[in-house]
């Protein structure tokens, strides 16, 4: 049929071809015949393949507010620091003959530390004990004197110049007897200087003298440095405006805290808040807090940076969602929530202190309303999302 049809127009066009503006207005009108055929016969088959589709719905992942127990932390970057440091020093000069640890050898108090040459000042006593010797025998010969002399006294053989003479003869060594006394407790004291004993419990470090050196009291070198490291401390910093927080809990009872790595995977230990600094940071607006660690298996060491969290309470039954619902725009902070009907409605939050992965929720929802926690930024009021994956409830959530 469409051949016949073309034929004839060919035809009509042979004998209009001396008709050059007739034959481009008839050449118009055979297109525009042809696009209406072709569109007539395609016609149908566009209304069987079905109506054009709906706007594709958003994908979002989606939870459930519910109610849990929270624990409310504080986190601040810390320090950690020896719970004693010594700095093991000579007091009296001399050569350093032996030492009696190994670097990073656990000593305790009394353990031998350092030896330095005794000679001098086992001489030194010995003189002064010879000393005190001397003066010991000729007091207590002054004394027989003095005694002879009172014994005359009364029968006026020897005069009254003579007998008082003799009786400050006698004072006069007893005070020396008494300073010798006091020169062997110094030259024994020098000499206990010369053994140098551990002072605390702790780890030693890498020795600062080697033996055969000549030490002397007033250097500030020292021999070794010793740290007690177990128990150890912890300073570390809060903001300011949490004082208030944390005061009421140090009253309540002992004060949790946990050390943890400075990239927040690995814990480190757990101890006790020990004190409040007595002054606020006025250049940081930040309080510093001191803790205690048992350290008992030495995670721990003095100078390095931790990040301590510290247990101010626990909010009992508080309505939770993932801190991934909660959105902030121009008008505050809100989240999407999930109708039935599968659209989603922007809900204005008031919301309270967040703790890890959740965020508590003092107003704007209820317990069992879904929330979306992806795709945020392709939502808005009244928009249609598929459901991907549920995740678990947001209490269980809370570390």
């Amino acid at each position: 049929m469409i051949g016949a049809r073309w034929s004839s127009l060919s035809a009509w066009m042979i004998g209009a071809a001396r008709r050059p503006r007739v034959v481009m207005i008839g050449v118009g009108l055979i297109v525009l015949l042809i696009m209406a055929v072709y569109g007539a016969v395609d016609s149908p088959r566009r209304s069987a393949s079905g109506s054009p589709a709906l706007p594709q719905a958003v994908r979002v992942e989606t939870a459930v507010a519910t109610r849990a127990d929270v624990p409310i932390f504080f986190e601040g970057l810390g320090t950690v620091q020896a719970f004693y440091t010594v700095t093991i020093t000579p007091r009296v000069d001399g050569e350093l003959v032996k030492l009696g640890f190994v670097e990073g050898q656990v000593v305790k108090p009394g353990d031998l530390l350092a030896q330095i040459d005794p000679r001098p000042y086992q001489a030194a006593l010995d003189q002064a004990v010879a000393a005190k010797v001397k003066d010991a025998a000729q007091l207590a010969n002054a004394r027989r004197d003095l005694q002879r002399y009172i014994s005359l006294a009364p029968e006026e053989f020897t005069s009254e110049q003579t007998l008082e003479t003799q009786r400050a003869l006698v004072a006069q060594l007893e005070a020396q007897v008494v300073g010798d006394q006091a020169a062997i407790d110094s030259a024994r004291t020098q000499l206990d200087y010369t053994t140098i004993r551990s002072p605390i419990q702790g780890r030693t470090g890498i020795r600062l003298t080697d033996p055969g050196n000549i030490v002397h009291a007033a250097t500030a070198t020292g021999i070794v440095v010793v740290t007690q490291v177990q128990p150890i401390s912890v300073v570390f910093t809060l903001p300011a405006d949490g004082l208030h927080a944390v005061s009421q809990a140090m009253a309540a009872g002992p004060l949790a805290v946990t050390a943890i790595s400075r990239d927040g995977k690995n814990p480190l230990g757990s101890g006790t808040v020990l004190l409040i600094d007595n002054q606020i940071d006025q250049t940081t607006g930040t309080m510093r807090l001191k803790a205690t660690f048992p350290n008992k298996e030495s995670k721990l060491w003095p100078g390095d940076f931790v990040n301590a969290r510290v247990l101010v309470q626990t909010r009992r039954e508080a309505l939770t969602i993932p801190s991934t619902a909660v959105q902030r725009g121009p008008a505050g902070v809100f989240a999407y929530v999930v109708m039935p009907d599968n659209t989603v409605q922007m809900r204005s939050l008031q919301v309270g202190e967040e703790s890890g992965a959740v965020t508590i929720v003092e107003k704007g929802l209820q317990p069992g309303e879904r929330v979306t926690t992806s795709n945020q930024y392709r939502l808005q009021p009244g928009s249609h999302v598929q459901v991907t994956t549920a995740s678990a409830g947001a209490g269980k959530q809370a570390p």
